[in-house]
């Protein structure tokens, strides 16, 4: 790893990357969008001290790949030519710089607590879990439990390829081996009850956790009890420590 030389050592002070590669290239090309907010090709070519050509074509691989979007520049009414193309970064580029989604969800869940009690935490909770119940109900009317089992893989989002159905003598279970939300769920293990609740409103049995990424089991393993059935309409949100306690 080495570190970019440019006439502005001020701006680039803090970007390190490998020119000597291709993605060490781009790394720097998008450090730069996210540092000046944006700019021309020639700008990219003069502040990397690479040719006009190799900043066009690292941009053009970058918008290909959705990193970076391309704004055109009208030139003024009195101004002939063409528009310039000002490049900037796009939704998914400025994603893969750092965030602290996780930090700021701790803190609102602390503080929804400390201010109001652990009551109204649990009518917040309980609310996520009834806007998820609306939003996949429709989906699961007339299905028999196991096929609701099977569409429920994708809880957490379509086509989620860490969860998994299995069936044995035992009964049902649903397998994630990779929560989306394990860093604020870490720490802060009542975001997990909004999925067992909403399981168990969307299955009309009882659910519980059996293993957990939080005691060190390396996945979550909720068991579908299809003998334990549950009467939705007087069904109420409650935390997991709630129900073992």
């Amino acid at each position: 790893m080495s570190r970019i030389k440019t006439r502005n050592t001020k701006r680039t002070r803090n970007v390190r990357t490998d020119t000597e590669t291709v993605g060490g290239a781009r790394q720097a090309v998008l450090a730069y969008l996210k540092q000046a907010g944006g700019g021309l090709v020639s700008d990219i070519a003069e502040h990397l001290q690479m040719s006009y050509e190799g900043a066009r074509q690292h941009l053009a691989q970058l918008e290909k790949e959705r990193l970076v979007e391309r704004r055109l520049i009208r030139p003024a009414r009195a101004v002939a030519g063409r528009p310039t193309a000002r490049y900037v970064l796009s939704a998914s580029g400025d994603h893969l710089f750092p965030k602290n989604y996780d930090g700021l969800t701790v803190e609102l869940i602390d503080t929804v607590t400390e201010q109001l009690g652990v009551p109204v935490l649990k009518q917040v909770l309980g609310a996520l879990t009834e806007k998820r119940v609306r939003t996949w109900a429709p989906r699961l009317e007339g299905r028999s439990l196991k096929e609701r089992v099977a569409l429920l893989r994708e809880i957490y989002g379509d086509g989620d390829p860490y969860m998994s159905v299995e069936v044995d003598r035992d009964g049902i279970r649903l397998i994630e081996r990779n929560c989306p939300f394990f860093n604020v769920a870490s720490q802060r293990p009542a975001l997990c009850s909004v999925t067992v609740s909403t399981l168990q409103r969307l299955l009309g049995v009882k659910v519980v956790r059996e293993e957990r990424f939080q005691a060190g089991d390396g996945r979550c393993v909720f068991r579908v009890l299809a003998d334990e059935p549950i009467d939705t309409r007087r069904f109420r949100f409650a935390l997991e420590s709630d129900s073992t306690a």
